[in-house]
């Protein structure tokens, strides 16, 4: 059990450090990021598979 809660605390501790280190991306970017915009995925025309 106290194995359990240890990699409880260690997920927990992870998934805070990758969203603080995605709010500083956002932040020192100046990229806008609103949850619910579009994902644009630009590609070169003609570039199509097949």
């Amino acid at each position: 059990m106290k194995r359990a809660a240890t990699w409880v605390l260690y997920l927990v501790g992870g998934l805070a450090v990758a969203y603080l280190a995605l709010y500083a991306y956002v932040a020192f970017t100046g990229r806008s990021f609103q949850p619910g915009d579009p994902i644009h995925i630009f590609r070169k025309p003609g570039s199509e598979l097949g």
